[in-house]
């Protein structure tokens, strides 16, 4: 008998604008997230990510005291005092969590409007990596250093993955401005080596998909807020 077809899983959403984030990356909105995590992001696009974490969490709030509110409206509970004090409560709860995350969606936008107007100048221009030069970057932005063998007088980079990095490609990639090593650490004992934004903008952007609008998809149910907000 045919296997069933795999289930797709859906598509996690955090906050009503991660169809932006989506867009301008080229990503599902995990991806820049364990990049920022990593240190891959430039300065502009690990903004970006920063202000979107900040919607995400202020958008469990705002899901918590909805449901709350549903809960308490569902014919559950007696119709008394204490529910109308509850609902009352959850009102203004809820009506502060929409504030912020009104405020944190206009943080999101600010941090947007660079990194939109950055991808759609250099979209045509940039000059795409290699699979090659996409792990040998990736594998720096953990962690490296250039090391010169006292024996053999031959230098070799490696990173903190374990992977070994030929000099004569770390050469090529310095000169191409994507990394830098720090000259105030002598090699014989270890030249740490770093991605310059330029080495950061030209890895995300080898690795974004094409960059096709997401749909929207109803926002994912949260948990209590993790900073419960005071009641006015």
């Amino acid at each position: 008998m045919p296997q069933e077809p795999t289930p797709v899983p859906a598509r996690r959403a955090v906050s009503p604008l991660d169809h932006r984030l989506e867009a301008v990356t080229g990503h599902d909105i995990d991806t820049p997230w364990a990049y920022r995590d990593r240190g891959v992001l430039d300065e502009s696009h690990a903004r970006l990510v920063d202000r979107h974490r900040e919607l995400a969490k202020t958008q469990t709030d705002v899901t918590f005291y909805l449901k709350l509110l549903n809960c308490l409206s569902s014919g559950e509970f007696d119709v008394d005092d204490a529910l109308f004090t509850r609902i009352d409560r959850t009102v203004d709860q809820l009506e502060d969590a929409t504030t912020a995350r009104d405020a944190a969606a206009q943080k999101v936008l600010a941090a947007l409007k660079p990194v939109e107007m950055a991808a759609g100048a250099s979209a045509a221009k940039t000059q795409p990596l290699s699979t090659d030069d996409q792990a040998v970057l990736l594998a720096i932005a953990g962690g490296a250093k250039l090391y010169e063998h006292l024996l053999t007088r031959r230098m070799s980079v490696t990173a903190a993955s374990g992977t070994r990095i030929p000099h004569a490609k770390l050469r090529r990639l310095e000169e191409a401005g994507l990394v830098v090593r720090d000259t105030d650490h002598p090699v014989h004992a270890g030249q740490p080596v770093a991605l310059t934004d330029a080495g950061r903008a030209a890895l995300f952007a080898s690795r974004r998909a094409p960059t096709t609008q997401a749909p929207k998809v109803p926002l994912r149910t949260g948990t209590s807020p993790s900073t419960p907000t005071q009641r006015r």
